[in-house]
C-alpha cells in the first residue's frame, strides 16, 4: 500500500495556517482591488476539491489504498481554499466568498474511467504548480506571494503522489494503464496550443448540467480563469512549456522511453492501441 508512505511524506511537509504564513508582513499598499478579486475566485475554485473527492471515492470503491490517500489530498486542497479565504477575511473581508458561492461548485461529476481520471488530475497538479508559481510572481503583496509559493509546492507534492499511483497502475494493468495515461497526457500537453489550457476545473464533467457543468462556469465570474491567465498573471508560452515539459518528462520515466514532444507521445499512444488490438483474443478461430 502507498497510503502509509505518502501520509508520512506529506505530513513532514505540512505547513501551519497560523505559524507558517507571515500574516504580520501584510502591506495594504501593495494589494490592488484587481488582485484581491482574483484571490476570491481562486478560493472558490480550490473549494471544488470537495466534489472531486466525492468523485474519486465513488469511482475507486475497489481501491481502498487510493481512497485512503484521498483523506490527505482532500485535507490539503481544502486548506488551500481556507488560507485564501483567511487572507480575505483578515485583509479584504468584503470579498470573502459566501457559503452559497462555495456551495455552487459542489455538484456531481459524471462517472469516468479511473485510470484516465488519475492521469487527468496528475496533469492538473503539474499545471497548478506552474500557475501558482506564476501567480506568486505577479502578485505584489508579500503575504499573498508567500501563500501562492506555498500552494505551488503542495501541488508539486500532490503530483508526485499521483505519479506513484500511476506507477502502481502500470504494474497492475500494463498497457491498459499506459494507454489511458498516454491518451490523457497527449490531450493535456497539447491543449495550450488551442489557447485554452485544460485543467480539471474547466472541463465539462456533467452532461445533464451543460453548459453549467464546469467548476469555472459556476464561479461569480465565469470568465475569470481565462482573464487571469492571459491578462493578469500572463501565463505565456515559456510558462506553458514548463507544464508540457513536466508532463512529458514524467511520462518518459513512467514508460521507460524518451518522449520529448506531444507528437512523440501521440505516436506511442497509437503503438499501444495497435499492441492491444493484436493482443485481443480471436473469436471463433478457424481450425
Amino acid at each position: 500500500m502507498l497510503y502509509p508512505e505518502l501520509f508520512v511524506q506529506l505530513e513532514k511537509a505540512r505547513w501551519s495556517l497560523e505559524e507558517d504564513i507571515p500574516w504580520a508582513d501584510f502591506d495594504a499598499s501593495r494589494l490592488t482591488d484587481e488582485q484581491a478579486q482574483t484571490i476570491k475566485m481562486n478560493a472558490i475554485t480550490e473549494w471544488s476539491a470537495l466534489p472531486a473527492t466525492e468523485m474519486f471515492l465513488r469511482d475507486n470503491q475497489d481501491d481502498s489504498d487510493f481512497s485512503a490517500f484521498m483523506s490527505v489530498w482532500f485535507y490539503e486542497e481544502q486548506k488551500h481554499a481556507l488560507v485564501l479565504m483567511e487572507y480575505l477575511r483578515r485583509f479584504r473581508p468584503d470579498l470573502a466568498p459566501t457559503e452559497e458561492e462555495l456551495h455552487s461548485v459542489r455538484f456531481e461529476f459524471d462517472p469516468a474511467p479511473p485510470l484516465e481520471t488519475l492521469m487527468l488530475h496528475f496533469c492538473g497538479e503539474v499545471r497548478l504548480t506552474q500557475w501558482y508559481r506564476c501567480a506568486a510572481d505577479w502578485h505584489t503583496e508579500p503575504v499573498i506571494k508567500h501563500i501562492y509559493q506555498t500552494l505551488s509546492r503542495d501541488e508539486a507534492r500532490h503530483g508526485g503522489a499521483y505519479l506513484k499511483y500511476m506507477k502502481r497502475a502500470i504494474t497492475r494493468f500494463g498497457n491498459e494503464a499506459r494507454l489511458a495515461f498516454a491518451k490523457i497526457g497527449f490531450l493535456m500537453a497539447s491543449s495550450g496550443r488551442s489557447g485554452k489550457p485544460l485543467h480539471p476545473t474547466n472541463l465539462h464533467v456533467n452532461q445533464s448540467l451543460f453548459p453549467n457543468d464546469t467548476v469555472q462556469s459556476r464561479l461569480p465570474d465565469p470568465d475569470w480563469l481565462e482573464d487571469w491567465l492571459t491578462s493578469q498573471i500572463r501565463f505565456d508560452e515559456p510558462w506553458e512549456a514548463r507544464v508540457v515539459g513536466g508532463i512529458l518528462r514524467n511520462l518518459s520515466s513512467l514508460f521507460d522511453r524518451v518522449i520529448d514532444t506531444p507528437q512523440a507521445l501521440n505516436r506511442y499512444r497509437k503503438e499501444l492501441i495497435a499492441s492491444l488490438k493484436d493482443a485481443e483474443p480471436v473469436l471463433n478461430p478457424t481450425v
